[in-house]
């Protein structure tokens, strides 16, 4: 299945894609938020869909949100792609490097990205993302896909300056609203055949910029959910993003190049559809 949330913001309702088609399942499903995947939501909504129901089509004009519902937090690794170490001066991790990203940075996928006050230094980021779908901790590696709902497309919008001249840890470059477009759908993990074979893409203004695979991870998703189990309780509904490839603004040589308003972001993933976000500067 493909899941998708659509309405005016902190209005949506659930939908499902069917052959590119968009459909209302607001009267199967509430939302897809925590209580939806700790409670078997996706079998029962796919159970719910085999009786053929007739559901409301949902005009592609109408805005997409992010395909979950605000989760209890989104979790980022850092560095976990080789080359892009290489491209930041970063030796490769021995363990994951973990962070976190402000629960109001998440957005819809062709929302506009605010570059924040004061910013010079906002960067995107490329990422294949995960949903947890039930209550994962200590989870061996060897279960730990039992514990994914499924894929989705995010960007880790970043503002450099904040995230690394600012002190401290990278969160404060990470958090600003808008920071985290996902979607357009969640795919839950059928509709993938090869989560570690994955083409991706992304430009800004019609360049491209990142072109890679997921299959260059250093950390795969097994490993992932089961370190970050370790050390804390992933909850249904959590987002954890794994990464990006090189190709960011910060390791573009011989000058980092960052985005400015009017600058448009396009990006996608193989099996995970593409998503667009114009630029725009804060204003109260």
């Amino acid at each position: 299945m493909k899941l998708i949330r659509f309405g005016e913001v902190g209005k949506e309702k659930p939908g499902i894609l069917i052959e590119e088609k968009r459909f209302d399942v607001s009267s199967i499903v509430t939302d897809y938020n925590e209580a939806f995947f700790e409670n078997d939501g996706l079998e029962k909504l796919k159970k719910a869909l085999e009786s053929n129901p007739v559901l409301p089509e949902v005009d592609a004009s109408v805005r997409l949100g992010s395909p979950v519902a605000r989760p209890s937090k989104i979790i980022c690794i850092g560095l976990n792609y080789v080359d892009h170490c290489h491209e930041t001066n970063a030796p490769i991790p021995e363990e994951p490097i973990i962070f976190f990203k402000s629960t109001t940075a998440l957005c819809g996928p062709n929302d506009d990205v605010i570059i924040p006050k004061n910013s010079e230094k906002t960067d995107w980021e490329i990422e294949l993302a995960f949903v947890v779908g039930k209550k994962a901790s200590y989870v061996e590696e060897a279960d730990a896909l039992d514990y994914v709902a499924g894929y989705c497309l995010h960007n880790d919008y970043s503002e450099r300056a904040f995230q690394i001249e600012r002190g401290g840890q990278w969160a404060k470059g990470k958090g600003c609203d808008t920071f985290a477009p996902l979607g357009p759908f969640l795919a839950t993990q059928d509709e993938i055949a090869d989560v570690n074979n994955l083409s991706m893409w992304l430009t800004v203004n019609g360049k491209t910029f990142q072109n890679s695979n997921t299959s260059n991870l250093v950390f795969k998703i097994p490993f992932l959910v089961h370190y970050l189990s370790q050390f804390m309780t992933l909850l249904p509904g959590d987002v954890i993003s794994t990464g990006t490839p090189p190709g960011v603004g910060l390791g573009i040589k011989p000058d980092p190049i960052y985005m400015k308003a009017g600058d448009v972001v396009e990006l996608g993933m193989e099996g995970l559809g593409s998503s667009k976000q114009l630029a725009v500067a804060y204003s109260k």
